[in-house]
């Protein structure tokens, strides 16, 4: 069984090349020309593997889709789009996007981010239906448990959704615990690209996230700290 992808993008030329692209790889494709469009294919259909998601739609743009996807499904989300601007970053990450590649891109970038996308996400997938052991669970405050085993995090016994990439963060946080994240160790280490002070805002913004569903109160973080000019620690 092929992975599948839906295309969401409202240009059909895009559409049209984006296809026969990942069809030559092996993929099922599948496409949107809006995004009601593709928000009701991912209600329906729980087996897509990966959407890429064009940003500037009209009704719809990229972002709110993605902010809606996130409501019913942790799909990995690639955005694609000719917007460049560290403040469409900012909005596409902060809506649950998993990483972002700006119009025009390179094929073989485009192919390496898909796979690994879903590479990461099928894995995680098959760790979360074979694990079993406790032993696998490290409490991060009395209310907060990680599951590195399944990739999963319960509050209060109620499961947090986190995206791939805010569980990554966190698993990395986790693993230098005790230890100042400095911003460029943590981006290279995560996003697996080099560090430019412009990703300072992608981290920070990342970080928020996290904060706002592990935190009981965002303004008084007892889980992720800043340290002032130096970086993050988990104690």
């Amino acid at each position: 069984m092929h992975d599948r992808i839906l295309i969401v993008d409202d240009d059909p030329n895009i559409r049209e090349v984006l296809t026969v692209l990942l069809s030559s790889e092996g993929f099922d494709v599948d496409e949107a020309e809006n995004g009601k469009l593709a928000v009701e294919k991912v209600y329906s259909d729980e087996s897509i593997d990966l959407i890429v998601l064009d940003i500037m739609m009209p009704e719809m743009d990229g972002v709110e889709v993605c902010a809606k996807v996130r409501q019913k499904s942790q799909v990995p989300i690639l955005f694609l789009t000719a917007k460049s601007q560290d403040q469409d970053k900012v909005e596409a990450y902060t809506n649950g996007g998993d990483d972002f590649l700006v119009k025009p891109f390179s094929q073989t970038e485009l192919l390496m981010k898909i796979k690994s996308l879903i590479r990461r996400h099928n894995e995680y997938d098959k760790v979360e239906v074979m694990a079993k052991a406790d032993d696998n669970k490290e409490v991060l405050a009395e209310n907060v448990v990680v599951d590195v085993r399944t990739r999963s995090v319960r509050k209060d016994d109620t499961r947090i959704n986190l995206t791939d990439k805010e569980f990554d963060i966190l698993r990395y946080f986790m693993d230098h615990k005790g230890d100042i994240v400095q911003n460029k160790d943590l981006y290279e280490s995560v996003w697996g690209e080099k560090y430019l002070p412009s990703a300072g805002n992608t981290i920070m913004v990342h970080v928020l996230n996290l904060r706002k569903k592990l935190e009981d109160d965002i303004n008084k973080p007892k889980i992720i700290k800043t340290v002032w000019g130096k970086g993050y620690r988990i104690e």
